[in-house]
């Protein structure tokens, strides 16, 4: 495998990675609202949160912004915590707006999901003389994973609103509770060794 081919292997599996299962309950807990009947609005939505991803996980990686991982690691499940409090105001499925504040906090939370991607990135690349195609194979695998997620959230979301047929409100609050469950333990664990 050429090295852009372990770059790509490398970003897909990080997101699938159960020891960064912090981006994959976002992705959850942003996806939560939306069904297969809704797959332009979850695209522009995921399009979003890629966008912001990408541009902090490019400037992290080039070393043009640095800030504290601690601190990143805490906003991470902070983001988590908005989204999932925000899908608490969802009353109707329609989704009639063409904008939606979920949107535009997809965007601004894949900034700070990009600086968490980037740490682990940086790391694998030690002094690597060229760190663009790198860090876009890493990103195009980030990608394909995600989409794998979004793929497995929408398959879960059929069974229980579809098939099982528990309300499509219902659904969207006992996944929000518990994300925003996990979320609060993450932040705790994250915070509590900084202020000691």
């Amino acid at each position: 495998m050429d090295e852009l081919g372990i770059y790509l292997h490398l970003g897909f599996k990080h997101i699938l990675d159960w020891a960064a299962w912090d981006h994959i309950l976002f992705v959850l807990v942003l996806t939560l609202r939306y069904q297969w009947t809704d797959w332009k609005k979850l695209l522009i939505l995921v399009t979003a949160f890629t966008i912001g991803h990408s541009v902090t996980l490019a400037l992290s990686t080039l070393n043009w912004i640095d800030l504290p991982s601690d601190w990143i690691e805490i906003l991470i499940p902070v983001t988590i915590l908005i989204t999932g409090i925000s899908n608490f105001w969802v009353k109707s499925f329609h989704f009639k707006s063409k904008y939606p504040l979920i949107y535009f906090l997809a965007l601004f939370f894949g900034l700070i999901h990009g600086l968490g991607f980037s740490n682990y990135l940086k790391s694998l690349l030690g002094q690597a003389e060229s760190i663009l195609g790198p860090l876009f194979t890493f990103n195009i695998g980030l990608e394909l994973g995600q989409l794998l997620i979004v793929g497995g959230i929408l398959i879960i979301s059929f069974i229980f609103v579809s098939l099982l047929k528990v309300k499509r409100e219902r659904y969207l609050q006992i996944g929000s509770v518990l994300s925003i469950a996990f979320a609060l333990n993450m932040v705790l664990e994250r915070i509590l060794p900084i202020i000691k």
